[in-house]
């Protein structure tokens, strides 16, 4: 089956490691620990823009952004940014189980999530 993804190489491992993550009061980077978060449940950041890892138009990425806001009916998320340096991309931090998570980031054709569980290291999960 032709996911439209690209692999994940050393090197895209790489900058989800050393992006920075922030929504809402949320800070986020891989392998650390997220200071402040509070309740039950996981948060999943995910985004819907540039699917399968190449660059589109920024009007095409604002709509697709709009549609995941719109699958997030009921969901409590704030919207943020990944960034590594110049990089940016928006991206939303959803309090939803794991699994909800990787069904939308298969549907817009994401390579990963950040994951993030009170007491716990952020942690990249590959869609697969």
């Amino acid at each position: 089956m032709c996911t439209g993804l690209r692999p994940v190489t050393p090197q895209v491992l790489r900058a989800y490691r050393l992006s920075v993550y922030r929504a809402g009061s949320l800070v986020v980077r891989v392998g650390e620990r997220v200071s402040g978060v509070t309740g039950r449940g996981d948060i999943v950041l995910v985004s819907a823009c540039n699917p399968g890892g190449r660059r589109y138009p920024d009007g095409w990425n604002a709509r697709m952004m709009e549609r995941l806001f719109g699958q997030l009916h009921g969901i409590s998320f704030s919207a943020g940014e990944g960034r590594l340096g110049r990089w940016g991309e928006p991206l939303v931090a959803a309090r939803m189980p794991l699994a909800r998570g990787l069904r939308l980031a298969r549907l817009y054709r994401q390579n990963a999530v950040v994951l993030v569980r009170r007491d716990q290291v952020a942690r990249l999960v590959l869609v697969r």
